[in-house]
């Protein structure tokens, strides 16, 4: 679902991704809807990378970013299987077993990449 990126969305999006300065895509030159999919496309330079990367948020920001992943305000269908891999094993193991079924479901469900 298409949205604007809040203050706490882009301070996310720069922890995880210090080099970030535009909230554009610089391929496309739209403006980012979401925090992990410009991470696993745009800076992460492979899966290991952008398990890093995400290794950095704190448990609140993990439990913020799964809340917008279950209202269907976080994309998850944009991001590569591994990434997606690493970010449900980063939920499973520091929030619960419950949560990582919980985002699995919504990707499932969740349809294909949104690009306008």
């Amino acid at each position: 679902m298409p949205r604007e990126l809040t203050e706490k969305d882009i301070g996310i999006l720069k922890k995880l991704v210090p080099e970030f300065e535009e909230t554009a895509c610089p391929g496309s030159g739209h403006m980012f809807q979401s925090i992990l999919p410009p991470v696993s496309n745009h800076f992460a330079t492979d899966g290991k990378d952008f398990a890093e990367r995400i290794a950095r948020l704190s448990d609140d920001e993990l439990q913020y970013l799964t809340g917008l992943i279950f209202t269907g305000d976080e994309s998850l269908g944009c991001i590569a299987e591994e990434d997606l891999d690493s970010f449900i094993l980063l939920v499973k193991e520091r929030l619960s077993p419950e949560e990582a079924k919980k985002v699995l479901n919504a990707y499932a469900v969740g349809g294909t990449c949104e690009l306008d």
